[in-house]
């Protein structure tokens, strides 16, 4: 055990974040759900032979929240995966513009799924999980739609090829669900998933 995580366990349990997206940063900041930490997992995202999405999105969840609650036994860990499917189909994290410009080209005018599950783990090792679901249709899109968004570089780490907060927004004509999954984290669920654990945010006052 480091001197670090020593120190940790003798004070109050914190909450710490099991990613780097400024988005999920946001959204807790949005609710008053502050991380004290932020710690980003370094785990494999490749899908499984044959998984299905719903499947796919939960196990990363949870391999993210188990790879940073190791070193914080003390303490809350929460940890989120986001998975844009048609269909059966997964769509990759589009890191170059010819998976990001095949993701919009399967998206256009066609409604798909957004699936975002969220594990927060307590001290002591309890968890809770949850898996928020929505739909999302887009406009038919362009030529020009797509290489304009193509050349805005909003789409690269992005589940799907886009961000629905970004310009990406304009090609959206219908959210059936929770706008903030597909943002990256459902807050209504995230927020009763933490309180279940026991997490209370740090007075400031």
């Amino acid at each position: 055990m480091t001197a670090a995580v020593a120190r940790r366990q003798e004070s109050a349990p914190v909450l710490v974040l099991a990613s780097a997206s400024p988005r999920r940063l946001d959204l807790l900041t949005q609710i008053g759900l502050v991380p004290q930490l932020i710690r980003a997992p370094d785990i494999d995202e490749t899908p499984l032979k044959n998984e299905l999405p719903r499947d796919l999105a939960q196990r990363l969840a949870r391999a993210k929240a188990q790879a940073i609650a190791v070193d914080a036994p003390g303490d809350f860990v929460l940890a989120a995966d986001t998975v844009v499917a048609r269909g059966r189909r997964i769509l990759p994290k589009a890191e170059s513009e010819a998976e990001a410009r095949d993701c919009l080209r399967l998206l256009s005018g066609v409604a798909h799924r957004v699936l975002t599950a969220v594990v927060g783990v307590a001290p002591g090792g309890r968890s809770a999980a949850r898996l928020v679901e929505t739909r999302v249709r887009f406009k038919r899109l362009s030529a020009d739609d797509i290489t304009t968004y193509l050349a805005s570089d909003e789409w690269r780490g992005k589940a799907g090829g886009y961000a629905v907060q970004g310009l990406a927004g304009r090609f959206v004509i219908a959210v059936h669900g929770s706008y903030s999954a597909v943002v990256g984290l459902p807050l209504y669920e995230t927020a009763s998933l933490l309180e279940g654990l026991g997490y209370r945010p740090q007075s400031h006052g």
